[in-house]
């Protein structure tokens, strides 16, 4: 459905009553509504970070709901679109960090090299966040989060924001590394987002552990 390794890894929930009728309801709402991402792209952070070798994971809530942006990627928006807030925060942070200047608001590149871009909930109604809430995704990204948390290879978990921050104690290993601080959105960035220094931190703990650091 995704990849060999993923399939693997996710093949008992494929086979779970909320995954099917998930499945339905998915389809249907695209049938009938306009939802990003588009669907080929629902599960791309999984197509781009395969299961072996996710080194750092980047939570999000749901994906952007305006036309053209979401293309499967927390937090990321294809090139050309306007720069949503929280990215451009973000983006604030790793020039602060590490020096770095980016432009480029689709983060594909970091997927590559091993950045898990993944939203908890992966589908949205156009222009209604949290539209497709409490439909099946939680359930299936809860059981990603605790796999990836349960592996032995030591990696990053990026928790921004009340939400993401729910999700630690699905994190069995300690030998990961959880950062987390407040969301990087206007409404809470400077009460701790700046100057959290998620990008070295990482970038530290990868090196210390013998990886490749992440060409931010």
């Amino acid at each position: 459905m995704i990849n060999e390794m993923w399939d693997k890894e996710l093949e008992d929930e494929y086979k779970k009553d909320y995954f099917r009728d998930l499945g339905i309801f998915v389809k249907s709402e695209y049938k009938n509504k306009i939802i990003y991402p588009e669907y080929k792209n629902i599960f791309n952070a999984m197509k781009y970070t395969d299961f072996d070798k996710v080194k750092v994971v980047i939570l999000g809530q749901d994906p952007y709901h305006g036309e053209n942006e979401a293309h499967g990627l927390s937090f990321s928006v294809k090139q050309g679109v306007a720069m949503p807030p929280s990215l451009r925060n973000i983006f604030i942070e790793l020039y602060n960090d590490l020096g770095i200047k980016r432009n480029n608001t689709d983060l594909t590149d970091w997927a590559i090299q091993g950045v898990l871009l993944l939203n908890s909930i992966m589908t949205v109604v156009k222009d209604s966040p949290l539209s497709h809430k409490g439909k099946g995704w939680e359930e299936f990204t809860d059981k990603v989060i605790e796999k990836l948390g349960a592996r032995e290879e030591p990696m990053v978990f990026i928790l921004w924001g009340s939400y993401a921050r729910s999700k630690k104690d699905l994190i069995k290993n300690k030998k990961h590394l959880i950062i987390e601080s407040v969301h990087p959105s206007p409404l809470s960035a400077n009460r701790g987002f700046f100057g959290s220094r998620p990008f070295s931190r990482t970038n530290k703990f990868l090196k210390d552990n013998n990886m490749k650091e992440i060409e931010w």
